[in-house]
């Protein structure tokens, strides 16, 4: 079965050589009405519509959207280039961050600068691999419960139970505990928010919450909000130390030596909670399909897993053994990454990107979910072909910036490991019981980006007790 998504790539195109006299613009489509027909377009298939973009146009391409001076790369060196060579020179889109802050406040994902680097530093550690696995057991903890009451199910809410899943991990991981019905509810809002979010990006500016049509983001904020609260106030109440990121961000100090402010301690929770859920369960959705849609791949992970894990709760020391089921998990991650298109960039001052200057001031796009399925990188760029990470398998190289779910340069997503040991270690569980087949008659998912890249419609599978 094909794992394609049309929307996210055309098709094969010509390596573009671009030479252009100094104060030249990339080529591009018409600006015509300000550009307000490419931002429809835009918004109502945004993966599709830079697909197409790329085809027509080359690697850099240049756009005016109303007053946004618009440039969108897709080369992995030009992405390298941005990321790393010119980070410096870059702060992340304006508007984005308005509409993130509304609900992470003000935190490590929307700081900037100075701020931003001294809230990286400080929370660097309670991420490192180390960190990292102390938290298996809580990952697996969560995955033994969700599999004994999915032994009796056939016909089953795949995507669903990956959110419910994942949502458990983080509250245990950030919490240390976790309420099933609370548990629904925070799942059901953050995907409220997500929907909301991506259609507040195409608005230049947000309405207030008061406003009557607010209410669905008003109520999914609400319950959030008090979730988060909830625990900040009852692990004052009883404030014994616990093996969870919460006690890690209690036990931080700013660069005054003092402790983070409840406000703070309010928005780092709050990332924390929502990025940790959202990319492993899309990443989860995603690997259910494709193991479901290639029989073959999943078979071979299967007799994988069974020879490593022997039947027991895997650990952080399998996972470098389970090599094919981490080839399979790349793959995933490339053909669906979980954050298909990164927060655009705002240039500080003038960069040079090939042979193109980038005037201060301009919007920057990068589209991962592009550079991934060009077929310059990647062979039969369409196809489920989790080799093509194995060095031995005769792949042409990869180049650096051509698999970027998680990013790049010193913005690189700081749970990048938490959420890959996360992904491995379940989708290992759930091999070691069931088989997955896709629901005959049933279409092949349609990807649909909403901050995060989901099925459009909720993905179901068969879970065949092995």
């Amino acid at each position: 079965m094909d794992t394609s998504t049309p929307s996210t790539h055309p098709g094969p195109r010509q390596e573009r050589q671009d030479t252009a006299p100094s104060g030249a613009r990339p080529p591009g489509p018409s600006a015509r009405w300000l550009g307000l027909p490419l931002l429809r377009e835009m918004s109502r298939d945004y993966l599709g519509f830079m697909g197409r973009l790329h085809q027509r146009h080359g690697d850099l391409v240049y756009m005016r959207l109303m007053h946004y001076r618009d440039y969108s790369l897709a080369h992995p060196d030009q992405i390298r280039e941005l990321l790393i060579a010119s980070h410096d020179h870059l702060v992340r889109w304006k508007r984005g961050i308005e509409v993130f802050t509304a609900v992470h406040g003000h935190s490590v994902l929307t700081a900037e600068g100075e701020d931003w680097k001294r809230r990286r530093q400080m929370l660097q550690p309670s991420f490192n691999p180390r960190q990292v696995e102390a938290f298996v057991p809580l990952m697996t903890q969560a995955a033994d419960t969700a599999l004994r009451r999915w032994d009796a199910l056939s016909d089953f809410a795949f995507e669903h139970a990956m959110t419910q899943l994942t949502m458990d991990v983080i509250l245990r991981s950030l919490f240390s505990h976790n309420d099933e019905a609370q548990s629904r509810r925070a799942a059901d809002a953050v995907h409220q928010i997500s929907v909301i979010a991506m259609r507040e990006m195409y608005w230049p500016v947000s309405a207030p919450q008061w406003a009557p049509w607010k209410a669905p983001k008003r109520e999914a904020l609400r319950v959030l909000e008090q979730l988060v609260l909830s625990e900040l106030a009852r692990r004052r109440e009883r404030p014994e130390a616990q093996a969870d990121l919460l006690q890690h961000l209690l036990q931080l100090r700013d660069e005054q030596g003092q402790p983070l402010s409840p406000r703070r301690l309010r928005d780092e929770c709050m990332t924390t909670f929502l990025a940790g859920h959202e990319t492993s369960a899309a990443a989860l959705t995603w690997w259910g399909w494709c193991m479901a849609a290639h029989p073959q791949a999943q078979a071979r992970a299967i007799e994988e897993v069974d020879q490593v894990l022997q039947g027991r709760v895997p650990t952080a020391e399998d996972l470098p053994r389970l090599r094919w089921l981490g080839l399979c998990v790349k793959e995933v991650l490339r053909l669906y990454p979980p954050a298909p298109a990164l927060f655009a960039r705002t240039t500080t001052a003038p960069i040079r990107v090939g042979d193109y200057e980038l005037p201060p001031g301009a919007n920057v796009r990068l589209t991962p979910a592009i550079t991934q399925r060009d077929p310059r990188w990647f062979e039969e760029p369409e196809t489920f072909r989790p080799e093509r990470f194995d060095p031995a398998s005769g792949h042409a190289e990869i180049p650096r910036g051509a698999w970027l779910p998680f990013g790049a340069g010193p913005r690189v997503c700081l749970g990048s490991h938490f959420a890959l040991t996360e992904i491995t270690l379940i989708a290992a569980m759930i091999l070691q019981r069931h088989r997955l087949t896709p629901v005959p008659g049933a279409p092949t998912p349609r990807p649909v980006l909403n901050i995060m890249l989901r099925p459009a419609q909720p993905l179901r599978l068969r879970l065949v007790r092995r």
